[in-house]
């Protein structure tokens, strides 16, 4: 194992934590997000730990999916 490694492991395994739990996005963004009950997909496309592109779809979910959720 080489020397550096374990730090850049303990780093990927808080990252998978954080995708699991969904703490990707900032309680700022999450707080916006509910002000404005968005709902659809917001997706992000990430290259060596840079965002290359951010987007957001909405209307992923109809309103008749919205009510059975209810």
């Amino acid at each position: 194992m080489q020397e550096g490694s374990a730090p850049h492991e303990s780093a990927f395994v808080e990252f998978r934590r954080k995708v699991r739990n969904s703490e990707l996005i900032t309680l700022t963004v999450s707080q916006l997000l509910r002000e404005i009950r968005f709902t659809g997909r917001l997706s992000v496309v990430i290259q060596n730990g840079t965002i290359l592109k951010s987007g957001y779809e909405e209307g992923y979910f109809t309103r008749r999916d919205e009510h059975r959720l209810t």
